[in-house]
């Protein structure tokens, strides 16, 4: 009854999305057309129709935007409906310029532009709205899996009690298996020894069999991949080392028949993220130092000239990617003093000039690091360069501190946006902006780099108490 409850919601969420696609172009020919006529009548308009449905079909489905929508998380589902909407306006875009003027049934590009805005901002407030409902009745869209753990030892009862948390992930567990009674603890998830567990999971319909035995037992593990292979019995074989539960982000890989764990994932170890990412950095900097920098530089320099002696720009090095140093640049926002590469600014800093305190609180002293990331050191978001005293100093302390060097150092950061910024007065202040900038490193997308720019004009908007 569930399974089939989750198919028809399935089905739903897929007929709504091309209503939404028609009456996109349906609201499209009544602004453009400015007619209330039945515009299917409209034979100039049935082979856009019918282009549009089809093109959309193909999208979904390279996405795999129906694929698991009932299970997985708000983040990934949002990605997946842009990826589609993308290529579907792609491919859009490819048909007319391919098409267009070449058939009789010529059709405005208002009508084009106006039909994809409409489905872009209809497909988004459907989404959300699915996501709300979905959220509100989670344990009744979720379809239920029974599955069955071979091991019962640290690594089956740990991820018996995932599933026992994460309800909403769709797994039923049904018991365990396993030769050691001893490492049971108590009987009422014990359903026998390994011998039996076939014969159970083909008598009681189980899904799955999540095995979580030790490598010593690779003949009963070969055995019972081989007999679920031929009931058609999903196997799954949980690695005997791992992690501790904070690294939830681990890949693996296949180097032909033999499988490796990676602790992380890194989207930018794409090329096609990197270029991404790349592209974005020089457009933003040329459009910064262009617009903004050009004509913001000769009134701050004539203002940090005539309030204090030495140097408009501030220049010190840093830690970058792959902990190579770099040249950071900076408007000079303290008096000249000997402790600038070793002291961090404080509240109420005497070292800070009074134009420095303005710069450092609107962030107008990070405007130079664009010519850095125009360069290349340096990229638009990513971890706060760390001064090389510092690097070296909180290596030692915080285990994960190196991992952020594995991006370039960025003029903002999601570590940034969420208060971690200024001052790090404990080793703990440190520790939750190396989570932040590895958390980063783990789930970059174009989209969050959008996000943490917006969060960092806004945080200049509304003020923050750690900016000084």
């Amino acid at each position: 009854m569930i399974y089939r409850y989750a198919t028809f919601i399935k089905a739903i969420n897929l007929t709504i999305d091309y209503v939404v696609v028609n009456i996109s172009m349906i609201l499209s020919y009544f602004v453009v057309d400015k007619s209330f006529t039945p515009w299917i009548s409209n034979k100039n308009y049935f082979s856009v129709v019918l282009v549009f449905n089809l093109v959309w079909l193909l999208a979904a489905n390279l996405t795999g935007l129906y694929e698991h929508v009932l299970h997985k998380d708000s983040v990934k589902t949002l990605r997946v409906v842009f990826k589609a909407y993308l290529t579907f306006v792609s491919v859009i875009c490819f048909l007319i310029i391919v098409i267009i003027g070449t058939k009789a049934y010529f059709v405005s590009r208002e009508f084009l532009f106006y039909s994809l805005a409409f489905f872009g901002i209809l497909l988004g407030g459907w989404k959300f709205i699915f996501l709300v409902i979905r959220k509100n009745d989670r344990d009744i869209l979720v379809e239920a899996r029974k599955v069955i753990i071979v091991g019962a030892g640290r690594i089956g009862l740990d991820l018996f009690e995932y599933f026992r948390q994460n309800p909403d992930k769709g797994y039923r567990v049904m018991g365990f298996f396993d030769d050691n009674i001893d490492n049971i603890e108590g009987d009422a998830m014990y359903l026998g020894g390994t011998d039996v567990c076939i014969d159970y999971v083909i008598s009681n319909s189980v899904n799955e069999i999540f095995c979580a035995l030790p490598v010593a037992d690779s003949h009963k593990i070969e055995h019972l991949m081989h007999s679920a292979d031929k009931h058609l019995i999903r196997f799954k074989i949980i690695p005997e080392y791992y992690i501790s539960a904070s690294k939830s982000m681990m890949t693996v890989q296949n180097f032909e028949h033999i499988p490796v764990i990676s602790l992380r994932p890194e989207p930018l170890e794409s090329m096609l993220n990197r270029f991404i990412k790349r592209l974005f950095d020089i457009f933003l900097s040329l459009f910064a130092i262009i617009f903004v920098f050009s004509w913001l530089f000769p009134i701050l320099a004539i203002i940090i000239k005539a309030t204090s002696k030495g140097p408009v720009f501030f220049t010190q090095t840093r830690s970058g990617r792959d902990n190579k140093p770099f040249q950071c640049f900076k408007f000079r926002s303290m008096y000249v003093n000997k402790d600038s590469d070793k002291v961090q600014a404080t509240r109420g800093d005497k070292r800070i000039t009074p134009i420095g305190a303005f710069m450092r609180k609107t962030n107008l002293d990070e405007m130079p690091q664009f010519f850095n990331v125009l360069i290349g050191n340096m990229s638009a978001v990513g971890p706060r360069p760390h001064m090389l005293s510092h690097t070296e100093e909180y290596s030692k302390l915080i285990d994960q501190f190196m991992v952020r060097h594995f991006m370039k150092p960025g003029i903002t950061g999601w570590a940034q946006v969420n208060g971690h910024r200024g001052e790090t007065k404990t080793t703990d202040d440190m520790l939750k902006r190396v989570e932040a900038d590895v958390w980063y490193l783990e789930n970059w997308s174009f989209l969050l780099d959008l996000k943490i720019i917006f969060l960092t004009f806004w945080n200049v908007v509304k003020g923050e108490d750690n900016a000084f």
